[in-house]
């Protein structure tokens, strides 16, 4: 047989969670750290890190003298007094750079809108001084005052909702607690990787996180590290017992902190624990971490500078049309300085100041409810990737699985128990035989777990605490019993039996081997026991073992009676695994050569005998069922892709829904004539509603040669798939193959080592909470508490704040910037008083923008959100022509109108006609159809207040209508029921009493002119807003009835 490759590749690794830009910066400072401790030629003096470095020699030192510097012991660890007094030294935990709070200050000033803020209140400055004259007007300094206070509360708010985000963050994260297992006082027991000491006698087993910089002095041979954060490389390290480099940043002898142990395992001595480790001075090096912005903070970015560089542009023209004609023309009409503050409405208008906030404390809200549910979100950027999944490659064990194993059935080349506990644990009877103590001396050998923490000897071995995977726990588990049954079955102890030699399972192999030499014999010849596939190990067995300890032939009937209890018990969803073993009579091998002794065991691997079967049952988890039918309702496919056995795997997919058609489809079904996607765009390449629901299962070894095409119609003809006996680098390709195709957002769900690649690859990688470390920290979600029903709870709360963002535009919009601007553009253009004073428009965008928008991010999810298909990220962005037409040409054709009916109605009931009124310009003065100026003034200053409470009330009906996309009032209204939300009925009275304020206020009638309005202004906007609601509601009833027709094709 040959020797397997056996190197993994695994995703990003480190002990506290940094956005993937700084990543390269850790990585730039170790290289540089590396130079400055290797190049023995830098000039005084040498910088403080790589001094330090410089002077570490644990990886140079005979390991016996690290345990004297640290009064340790390689087999004892430290004892309880030592590990306390050393407790005083400071716990394992890397500090965080600090923050430039500046930086952040000045982004809190003059970030988001506050810009056009700045440029506002600068110019409205200069309008009052020097361009006011000897009289200047005291509006423009109160406009002027207000836009500071503008800037000042929005710059308050960004700052709140920074710290609230970052603490909830902050307090997410700490949910995961890393471990270490260790040694102290000569017992295995598992503390938390912070209460580490120096001189600990740290255990690592593969897919586990290094807590501390640790010496090694024992290792399997295969030992590998995945050191891509410091290094920037995902090529594993090889790890060994011997130093390779005096530096000891190079060297294979240290484990560093942070890195993973991605194959094999370890024992090492820890001589470097938070800050004082290489990953702690690093971080020092690397300086604060760079913000980075999420997607839709990117396309918040860029809305923003469209609707600023708009609102820049109006303004610019309003100015150069007075200045080129209005001045002119007319020159009574307009100074200075009253040009520039008409033309402040240009920038407040178009400035939808609640936009940013409410993106920030939207994810910050989502984050904090999904925390609730016991999901985690590394970043923010995953809440909103999740609401454009559309393809969830689920792992099985651990994950659709409960990953508690047990073994439930075994068999020989003549007998078969199909319940163990009840036929060997609990009999009476007193089973007995050769065969199964040799089966059990395997199962017992030829294991990597073991049992930890001391004081639990007398538990039940059911609930005694394991170290290692779930099979060899299980296996364990199960010899432990029988050694505590009152059975005749001899369950070998580990310390009668010298380990030679051990190759741990991996995912390539698919076995595990181990070589051990009996204590009582130690002249007899040693022997190889081998666990694993069946189908892999088969193959090179040639006898098999019966009950009383003879061999019989492995074939004719014996292999086919064997063959087809391995299908019976797969196809039954049970993992099986065959047991064999050699004696290694006539190998002559040197077991301290370790690269020599490997290639040698793999040249032995034949010649064996099946000593037997055993069926481990791992119970499907109760709710997986009920989650995998919740997501393919939400148009996600759900693929299984995993390492089990092809009958394994289908069996499980069919029990949770993964599967549901009678006929599966395999490997051949790829070459008959079915559909051709040669000439189909990669995006296009998808399975078709028309074509109804298309299985199929394949084997990794089945996907190894695939062409182009054949992934083509895999992926665009079956919304079924089940992958099986798929190794790591397979599972990061079929993950990178549906990435490239049907404009996929790709979801990815494991736990175990081999399952690193492809979280990291995939868009959305999920770990579970009992998962290895190198799962957790490649994936960007973790589920806490390992419950796969919380997948659907992510997905609508990524679908949410998409959802609840594009209601916030919707709402600020028509109203906030279209309705403002319609004043500004009928004074400049139009020649008429300005309806809406430059101060009204300035509170409207900060109270009611603000203030009203805030309430829509703590929106529940529509009944319909998880019935619609997933997001296109590509195609479906934040605001489309859809969406600019419902807000120019639907609700903002009603509003402003609306508003301006009331401005003229107004001036009606004083006696002026509508062309009283526009198309004026200079001649609105004193004696204008027989009024004097200051009474002019005063209709001016009621308009303008009658303008401002319409735009308020008629906002009422426009944030109800934005509440939902197709559900009617009726069935989801703000005041109770599933989609309750009183924080809109607090924001409608808040801006109701601004308003109040507005008009009555003394102060704000003398520096702002405003004014107390007619009753009838006050009741007849509430009537528009019921308008704008009604006709809103229309429309939802035709694109509900007529889900086809043009009303409905023009929905957002």
């Amino acid at each position: 047989m040959p020797k397997p490759e056996r190197t993994s590749s695994v995703g990003r690794a480190t002990t506290w969670s940094q956005p993937d830009a700084d990543r390269a910066s850790v990585a730039i400072g170790f290289r540089t750290l590396s130079i400055q401790v290797e190049d023995k030629t830098l000039p005084k003096p040498i910088p403080e890190p790589a001094e330090a470095i410089r002077h570490v020699d644990a990886h140079i030192v005979d390991p016996n003298v690290l345990f004297t510097r640290y009064s340790s012991h390689p087999s004892l660890g430290l004892d309880l007094a030592t590990v306390q007094r050393k407790a005083t030294e400071g716990k394992n935990v890397i500090s965080r750079p600090p923050t430039q709070y500046w930086k952040k200050l000045l982004n809190y000033v003059f970030g988001g809108f506050n810009f056009l803020m700045w440029i506002a209140f600068i110019v409205t400055i200069l309008s009052y001084q020097p361009l006011g004259g000897d009289h200047p007007a005291v509006f423009n300094l109160g406009v002027a005052v207000l836009l500071l206070l503008v800037i000042i509360i929005s710059s308050t708010f960004y700052a709140m909702v920074d710290f609230h985000a970052s603490r909830v963050m902050k307090s997410i994260k700490s949910l995961v607690a890393q471990e270490a297992t260790v040694i102290r006082g000569g017992h295995r027991q598992i503390i938390k990787a912070e209460d580490l000491v120096l001189g600990d006698v740290v255990v690592l087993s593969m897919g586990e996180c290094v807590p501390a910089d640790l010496r090694i002095f024992e290792a399997t041979t295969d030992l590998k590290f995945d050191r891509s954060l410091l290094t920037g490389e995902s090529e594993p390290i090889p790890g060994g017992l011997t130093s390779t480099s005096d530096n000891p940043l190079e060297t294979h002898n240290l484990a560093l902190s942070s890195t993973f142990v991605v194959q094999g395992a370890c024992t090492g001595l820890v001589f470097a624990t938070g800050d004082r480790s290489t990953m702690g001075r690093i971080v020092a090096m690397s300086g604060e971490t760079k913000f980075k912005m999420t997607p839709m903070q990117r396309e918040i970015w860029f809305f923003t500078k469209v609707v600023s560089t708009l609102a820049l542009s109006l303004f610019c023209i309003a100015i150069i049309v007075w200045a080129a004609w209005l001045r002119v023309r007319f020159p009574g009409f307009l100074t200075a300085s009253g040009a520039i503050i008409n033309s402040i409405g240009c920038l407040t208008a178009f400035v939808p100041q609640g936009l940013p906030l409410c993106v920030a404390l939207s994810l910050t809200i989502v984050a904090k409810r999904m925390a609730k549910h016991n999901v985690l979100v590394k970043n923010l950027a995953t809440i909103e990737t999740l609401g454009c999944m559309s393809v969830l490659c689920s792992d099985k064990t651990g994950t659709l699985t409960t990953g508690i194993m047990s073994v439930e059935c075994l068999a020989l080349a003549d007998a078969t128990f199909d319940n163990v506990k009840k036929q060997l644990v609990d009999s009476e009877k007193g089973m007995t035989g050769a065969g199964i103590d040799a089966l059990v001396k395997i199962g017992r050998l030829c294991n990597g777990a073991q049992f930890v923490s001391p004081g639990h000897d007398t538990e039940s071995p059911e609930l005694r605490p394991v170290k290692g995977d779930a099979t060899d726990s299980a296996i364990l588990r199960f010899t432990e019993l029988l050694n505590t049954a009152d059975s005749n079955i001899e369950v070998p102890s580990s310390i009668a039996h010298n380990t030679l030699f051990t190759i741990p399972f991996n995912s390539k192999n698919k076995w595990m081997l181990t070589v051990v030499q009996s204590r009582t014999t130690p002249a007899g010849p040693p022997e190889m026991l081998i666990k694993g596939a069946p189908d892999i190990l088969f193959p090179h067995c040639i006898s098999a073992l019966k009950s009383d300890g003879t061999s019989v032939p492995l074939k004719g009937m014996v292999h086919e009676r064997l063959h087809q209890l391995q299908l019976s018990w797969a196809s039954e969803g049970r993992r099986v695994l065959a047991l064999c073993k050699r004696d290694l009579t006539d190998a002559s091998l040197d077991y301290q050569q370790e690269d020599a002794a490997e290639e040698r065991i793999y040249q032995e691997l034949h010649g064996l005998t099946l000593v037997g079967l055993i069926g481990i049952f791992d119970p499907v988890r109760t709710t997986v069922k009920d989650t995998v039918s919740v997501i393919r309702r939400a148009g996600v496919r759900v693929f299984m892709v995993t390492g089990d056995f092809k009958l394994t795997a289908v069996a499980i997919a069919k029990q949770v829904g993964i599967i549901t058609t009678e006929t599966i489809d395999v490997r051949s079904a790829l070459s008959s004539g079915v559909k051709d996607f040669s000439d189909v765009a990669s995006h296009n390449i998808k399975p078709s509603d028309d074509n109804g629901i298309r299985s199929i299962v394949l084997t990794g070894e089945e996907i190894a040669s695939f062409s182009t095409e054949d992934w083509n119609k895999c992926l665009g003809l079956y919304s079924e798939v089940v992958f099986a006996r798929t190794t790591p680098e397979q599972k990061l390709r079929i993950v990178n193959e549906i990435k490239a195709r049907g404009d996929n957002i790709v979801a990815v769900t494991g736990d175990g080592t081999n399952d690193a690649p492809a979280l990291k690859a995939s868009d959305i990688g999920v770990a579970m909470g009992s998962g290895s470390d190198v799962a957790k920290e490649a994936a960007a979600m973790i589920l806490l508490d390992n419950n796969f029903s919380s997948i659907p709870v992510a997905i609508e709360m990524g679908r949410l704040v998409f959802d609840n963002v594009k209601k916030v535009v919707l709402y600020i919009m028509p109203a906030g910037t279209y309705t403002e601007f319609m004043s500004v553009f009928a004074n400049v253009f139009l020649g008429m008083q300005l309806s809406l004073s430059s101060y009204l428009q300035v509170c409207f965008s900060i109270t009611n923008d603000v203030v009203m928008s805030i309430p829509l991010m703590f929106e529940q999810p529509e009944a319909d959100l998880m019935l619609r298909k997933p997001r296109n990220a590509r195609t479906d962005r934040l605001t489309d022509w859809r969406f600019f037409f419902h807000i120019y040409f639907f609700t903002g054709l009603m509003m402003w109108p609306c508003a301006m009916a009331m401005w003229f109605l107004y001036m009606s009931e004083q006696g002026l006609g509508f062309y009283d009124v526009i198309l004026v310009y200079d001649k609105w003065t004193d004696g204008w159809k027989g009024y004097s100026l200051d009474q002019l003034a005063k209709f001016v200053s009621v308009g303008q207040c009658i303008y401002y409470v319409t735009m308020v009330f008629m906002q009422y009906g426009g944030i109800l209508s934005a509440r939902n996309r197709r559900m009617s009032i009726i069935h989801s209204n703000p005041l109770w029921g599933p989609r309750r939300n009183l924080a809109i009925l607090v924001g409608m009275t808040f801006t109701a009493l601004i308003a109040i304020v507005n008009l009555y206020g003394p102060g704000f009638q003398h520096v702002f002119d405003t004014a107390p309005i007619p009753g009838m202004f006050w009741g007849l906007p509430f009537a528009f807003a019921f308008g704008i609601l009604c006709i809103d509601e229309t429309r939802k009833a035709i694109v509900r009835s007529y889900p086809q027709s043009f009303v409905a094709k023009m929905a957002w």
